[in-house]
C-alpha cells in the first residue's frame, strides 16, 4: 500500500496490517518523496520505522524533479503514480492500495467544479500511470470514511501521524477546496467520468482496436488513448466532433490522441497514427537481453540476443523476409506501418518483433482494466504473449 505518512495512509497501514495478518498475506509498504518539503527524510524515516515495527516490508522513491513553474500537484502526481506503480512491479505486486477518504471525493468535486481536470476517485480503478501501471488496480476502501473519523480512531490508539503543512497552503487548489468546504460550501455531484463498460471494444495481439459505432465518446476516448499508446485523452471540443462525424453516418478517417479511427459501415477500427511518428520522431530503443521494454506504449518486448533494437515497420516493408511479409499482408493496411521490428546493430533485418522476440500486445488488458471488466484481483491475469515463431498466441 501506498503510505505518505498522513493521518489517512497511517489509519489505512494498521487496518491493511490487521487484515493481511488474518488472512496470511504479506504486506509491502511503499513511499514516495517528492523532495518538495524540508522534512521530507523525516517523513520517510517514520514511515520506514512504522512499516518495520508493523512487519512489513518497506519500499521507497524518490522524485527530485524537474518541478514545473505551473501544475506542480498534477506533476507531483503523475510522478507518484509512477514510482508507486515500478515498486508494486518489482515486489510482484497486483494492487496498490490508498487511504482516499469521502472528504477527498468531496473536495475533487469541488475542485472540478473550479475547472480543474481531476478524475473521479472510484474504489476500484487502474493505474494512471502508463506504462509503468501496465496490469496493476487501485483499491480505495476507506472512499466512505470521514477524515475526522479516521483520526479519531487513531487517537484512541495512541497512534500518531504526519500533518503536512502544505495542506493548508492556499496556492493549491486542494487546499482552497478544504477550506471551502469547511465553511459549508456544497460539492457538486459529479458527471460520471468511467468509460461505460462495453463488451463492443476488443483488441487483437497486433494492438488493433474495434468498436461499433454506436460507442459513447468516453469509451471512444479511451479506445483512441490505448491504440495511441498514450496517456492524455482527446479534448472535449475534437472529441464531440468526431462523435458527430461518426453519428452522421459517413464513412471516413480521421487522426486523434495519437491513433487513427477508420470509420466504416460494419464498424469502427482504431490503430496507432504512423504520421504521428515523422512530427514526433520514431520510436527506437536499444533492446538488452532479459530485459522487458515497452516500445510506443504498446508492446512490451524481451530478447534473448544482444544487438537489436525495436522500431516502427514504415518505410521498412520491402526488405522484410518472405514469412514475415506473408504475415502482414494479412493485417489491415492501415496497422502495418506502425508495427514493431527489430533490426541489429549491423542493420541486418528488419524482422518482425514477434518473429525474434517474446512480445506482448498491452492493448487488450489495458481496454478490460480501462472498461470495468476486471473486477477483482484474481481477474488481473490479461496477459497476452505470442511464441516466438509469431504464429500461435499463448493466452
Amino acid at each position: 500500500m501506498a503510505v505518505s505518512g498522513g493521518g489517512d495512509s497511517i489509519a489505512l497501514l494498521h487496518l491493511a496490517h490487521e487484515w493481511a495478518a488474518a488472512h496470511g498475506r504479506s504486506l509491502a509498504v511503499l513511499h514516495v518523496d517528492h523532495c518538495l518539503n524540508p522534512h521530507s527524510r523525516v517523513w520517510h524515516d517514520r514511515v520506514r520505522d512504522m512499516a518495520r515495527r508493523l512487519g512489513a516490508t518497506f519500499h521507497s522513491a524518490r522524485w527530485e524533479g524537474p518541478w514545473p513553474d505551473t501544475g506542480l500537484p498534477a506533476a507531483a502526481r503523475a510522478a507518484r503514480h509512477a514510482r508507486l506503480a515500478e515498486m508494486a512491479r518489482a515486489v510482484g505486486a497486483r494492487v496498490i492500495l490508498t487511504g482516499h477518504t469521502a472528504d477527498d471525493v468531496a473536495e475533487g468535486r469541488w475542485m472540478q467544479a473550479q475547472g480543474s481536470t481531476l478524475g473521479q476517485l472510484r474504489d476500484w480503478s487502474p493505474s494512471p500511470a502508463w506504462p509503468e501501471g501496465r496490469g496493476l488496480m487501485l483499491l480505495r476502501p476507506l472512499l466512505g470514511e470521514r477524515r475526522t473519523d479516521l483520526r479519531d480512531w487513531l487517537k484512541a490508539r495512541g497512534i500518531d501521524w504526519i500533518e503536512d503543512s502544505t495542506n493548508v497552503d492556499l496556492r493549491y487548489g486542494r487546499s482552497r477546496a478544504r477550506l471551502a468546504l469547511a465553511e459549508g460550501e456544497q460539492a457538486p455531484v459529479p458527471q460520471q467520468d468511467r468509460p461505460a463498460p462495453s463488451t463492443g471494444m476488443t483488441a487483437d495481439e497486433w494492438g488493433v482496436v474495434r468498436a461499433r459505432r454506436e460507442t459513447d465518446p468516453r469509451t471512444l476516448a479511451f479506445g483512441l488513448v490505448v491504440a495511441g499508446g498514450g496517456v492524455r485523452p482527446p479534448r472535449g471540443d475534437r472529441l464531440a466532433r468526431l462523435a458527430a462525424r461518426i453519428a452522421a453516418g459517413g464513412n471516413f478517417t480521421a487522426g486523434l490522441a495519437g491513433a487513427r479511427l477508420i470509420a466504416a459501415t460494419d464498424g469502427l477500427m482504431l490503430v496507432r497514427e504512423a504520421g504521428d511518428y515523422r512530427r514526433r520522431g520514431e520510436p527506437v530503443r536499444d533492446l538488452i537481453p532479459g530485459a522487458e521494454v515497452v516500445w510506443d506504449g504498446r508492446f512490451a518486448l524481451t530478447v534473448d540476443e544482444p544487438g537489436w533494437r525495436v522500431t516502427p515497420l514504415s518505410g521498412r516493408a520491402a526488405r522484410l523476409g518472405r514469412a514475415d511479409r506473408a504475415i502482414v499482408a494479412g493485417l489491415p493496411a492501415a496497422a502495418r506501418p506502425s508495427l514493431p521490428v527489430l533490426i541489429r546493430d549491423d542493420e541486418a533485418g528488419p524482422v518482425l518483433a514477434q518473429s525474434r522476440a517474446r512480445v506482448e500486445a498491452l492493448a487488450a488488458c489495458r481496454l478490460a482494466l480501462g472498461l470495468g471488466q476486471v473486477k477483482h484481483e484474481a481477474d488481473l491475469k490479461c496477459r497476452r504473449e505470442w511464441r516466438t515463431d509469431g504464429r500461435a498466441p499463448i493466452l
